[in-house]
């Protein structure tokens, strides 16, 4: 791991995230090597993941395929593309993600993940909104979906639901859902905003 300088931000490499050296830094991501410390979250944040994962997971489909909703678990993104080691690794912590029952390792998680979603937060905005929605497109997860929370972290503003354009391998907008989310790839899920804000 490369050492924190004043000017330099914490870097890790591939070998080094494998081999445990995140294991102590708390709540992070790393993007391009580059370790990012997240803020911990509001707890309409965390309450608002909390049910989406227990809705999405009543939605599947009694004999349909097999289903595994998660949250918060790594899952590492095609590498940067850049010639040193501590400037490539990319693993992000998605809020909620559906994938199916295949086996997995961090590694190739990507390729088994049918939806993603992110809550934001106004730590998170900007990543939300840009470069992870990028980076989900380019490993072909075909749906995304990004919860805005309005601008004090006290309601849900709108769910934006993005669907993968394959032949670009980037997204385009399918649905702004203002009230309801309905859903219905890859699972069945029709709820209102205020299920999921309740305290």
């Amino acid at each position: 791991m490369s050492a924190p300088g004043e000017q330099s931000p914490l870097r890790m490499t591939s070998a080094e995230f494998f081999d445990g050296a995140a294991e102590d830094l708390g709540d992070i991501e790393i993007v391009a090597g580059r370790v990012v410390r997240l803020m911990a979250q509001s707890a309409l944040h965390s309450r608002v993941v909390r049910r989406l994962a227990g809705v999405l997971e009543s939605g599947r489909r009694d004999g349909g395929p097999c289903m595994v909703i998660d949250s918060d678990v790594a899952a590492r993104f095609p590498d940067a593309e850049a010639t040193a080691a501590d400037r490539r690794l990319n693993i992000r912590y998605p809020d909620v993600w559906i994938r199916d029952c295949e086996t997995y390792d961090v590694n190739t998680v990507t390729s088994h993940l049918l939806l993603v979603v992110e809550v934001t937060s106004e730590s998170t905005i900007d990543a939300d909104i840009t470069d992870k929605r990028i980076q989900y497109a380019a490993a072909g997860i075909p749906i995304y979906l990004i919860v805005r929370l309005d601008q004090k972290e006290q309601r849900i503003e709108e769910i934006e639901e993005y669907r993968l354009d394959w032949s670009g391998r980037r997204y385009r907008v399918h649905t702004v859902h203002r009230r309801v989310l309905l859903l219905d790839e890859p699972v069945e899920v029709t709820v209102p905003f205020t299920s999921l804000e309740q305290a």
